[in-house]
């Protein structure tokens, strides 16, 4: 009798901890963005289908890594492969151009496990800057290597590398000819994702913006202005005008309105993008450490989706 006993509560214990291991299983949230800025709701809808169903593709890759236990480091890196691979986008293949006619991509990432992070500015050679990126923070003491140092860098590390020309588009050459602003797809591109494990990473990489100086560097390479992940607050990726999201280091202001002044995730975004910067700077993604999500921006448009657990699968262009 006694043995039976014990051999029911050492099930019982075992179904219990069965049901928390499934209650802490499969709890996850993706968002991503593809440039925030104008996109004209008169494109044809040829035009429209190609950016939600390249949305879709690339919120997919991460729900899939996601869904089937996956990291949320694996799951922002290969939603941003795909998107620096897609010519819609202004990240990677696509890129906009400096005005002496060349592509320089910028990328960083970051882990909210323990603040890790890594950054490259002016990558000339490589296919994948946010691919690098990962490998400074995984690989190298540094956070941010810049031009030349970082093009050897990734050499060294064996990633994929292209001619410069790689990254050209006749979209995008058209704009440079006509020292014009790119009519759609904003400026960079992003992703942010919870995994299962509790972690947070976000990801920002970007061809910068369109007829910019040689050398010029923005938001996206810059941790706490362009990028940041915290797993005791949020994850957070911009998009807009990068010189704007430095000066008011708005990734990282987020974050700290959470942790010292109680923000909600809503209540901290909403005073970053509506309060401190101004109208038509342009938007950002998050993810709080609870699965909550935020997705705004003040630009006439911004390309975007959501994922998570609960069966949410989301992409959009306009409010």
């Amino acid at each position: 009798m006694k043995h039976n006993f014990l051999n029911s509560i050492i099930i019982l214990i075992l179904l219990f901890f069965s049901i928390q291991l499934d209650a802490q299983t499969n709890k996850y949230t993706i968002v991503i963005h593809g440039g925030a800025g104008g996109f004209s709701k008169n494109q044809s809808d040829s035009i429209k289908s190609l950016y939600l169903n390249s949305l879709k593709e690339a919120l997919k890759i991460g729900e899939d890594i996601l869904k089937n236990g996956g990291t949320s480091l694996d799951a922002v890196e290969k939603v941003i492969n795909y998107l620096e691979d897609n010519y819609l986008f202004n990240a990677g293949r696509g890129a906009v151009f400096t005005t002496d006619g060349k592509h320089e991509l910028d990328a960083s990432i970051m882990n909210g496990k323990d603040l890790s992070s890594g950054a490259v500015a002016g990558v000339t050679l490589i296919k994948n800057p946010i691919s690098l990126a990962r490998l400074v923070m995984e690989k190298t003491d540094n956070v941010l290597f810049a031009g030349k140092g970082a093009d050897e860098l990734g050499i060294k590390f064996g990633l994929p590398v292209v001619h410069n020309s790689y990254f050209h588009t006749d979209e995008q050459y058209k704009n440079f000819l006509n020292g014009l602003q790119k009519k759609y797809a904003g400026e960079t591109v992003g992703c942010v994702a919870l995994d299962n494990f509790g972690n947070i990473v976000a990801g920002t990489s970007t061809g910068g913006r369109n007829y910019k100086l040689p050398g010029r560097v923005g938001d996206s390479p810059i941790i706490a202005a362009g990028n940041y992940a915290d797993n005791n607050t949020c994850g957070i990726s911009a998009t807009g005008i990068g010189e704007l999201f430095i000066k008011h280091t708005v990734a990282y202001n987020i974050s700290v309105l959470m942790k010292y002044k109680n923000y909600t995730l809503k209540q901290a975004c909403e005073e970053m993008m509506y309060k401190v910067l101004p109208e038509g700077a342009g938007g950002i993604i998050a993810i709080d450490k609870n699965g909550n999500y935020e997705m705004i921006f003040t630009t006439d448009a911004m390309f975007r989706g959501v994922a998570n657990s609960s069966g949410v699968f989301e992409v959009a262009i306009w409010k």
